[in-house]
């Protein structure tokens, strides 16, 4: 690990607003936060662009950046912490594990910036926007709580466009080129890393926002693999 790296690890254990691993946190961030505020997730958060930037758009809600990258939390984390943004916070952890640290209902949103789109088939089910990690989110999310993706990845984007086709997800907003749409929501305009990098080379950058359901049909998992072997075979 970097010399860098390691500066970094060690700032983040003084950091007020970094928890990491923390234990007896499920149903205890409002408390954290000192108010009752909404809570919006930005998972695989990275240098937590999107917690900071919301964070600064919107002082009546709360924002956690969840990431397991310690060195990369330290960068929005310290920028929090310079400007006094009292709702922010980040949480160091693998999202598998997201139910460990949020009760039913107690979060509104949940932000999917620019993830690793996990181009082969057989990694799959490591998608942030798998039904596996759905049904994760799903016993998090209130009542007609909202999921975001933003990404450059256009399979990515084509596949959650068919998980939301498939297990029959309310779409509530989708563009295929963010940019090209008049008058985009503030929102929509934040910039990570990752997006500035272009990755994915494909020069344009996707958006869907969706709700997820309960108890989506475990029977859909197989025709979903088995639709992507298809996809794969016929160059789609």
């Amino acid at each position: 690990m970097g010399h860098k790296k390691l500066i970094r690890f060690e700032a983040i254990k003084s950091f007020s607003n970094v928890l990491q691993y923390p234990e007896g946190m499920k149903g205890k961030w409002h408390e954290f936060f000192g108010n009752s505020n909404p809570i919006t997730l930005e998972l695989a958060c990275g240098k937590g662009e999107y917690t900071v930037s919301l964070a600064r758009q919107y002082p009546e809600r709360n924002f956690i950046g969840v990431d397991l990258k310690g060195n990369r939390i330290w960068a929005g984390a310290k920028k929090t912490l310079e400007e006094g943004l009292k709702n922010a916070a980040f949480l160091r952890t693998q999202i598998e594990r997201i139910t460990d640290y949020f009760d039913t209902n107690e979060v509104s949103e949940i932000w999917i910036t620019f993830p690793d789109p996990q181009l082969r088939l057989s990694r799959a089910k490591k998608r942030l926007t798998h039904p596996r990690f759905l049904r994760l989110y799903e016993k998090i999310l209130c009542k007609d709580g909202v999921i975001h993706l933003k990404t450059d990845s256009p399979d990515l984007y084509n596949f959650t466009q068919l998980v939301t086709t498939l297990y029959k997800l309310e779409v509530v907003e989708i563009y295929s080129d963010v940019y090209a749409q008049p008058g985009i929501h503030p929102d929509l305009k934040i910039k990570t890393y990752y997006e500035s990098l272009d990755i994915a080379g494909s020069s344009k950058v996707h958006y869907i926002k969706f709700r997820t359901s309960e108890n989506l049909p475990l029977e859909k998992d197989d025709q979903l693999k088995q639709l992507l072997g298809e996809s794969v075979i016929e160059g789609r």
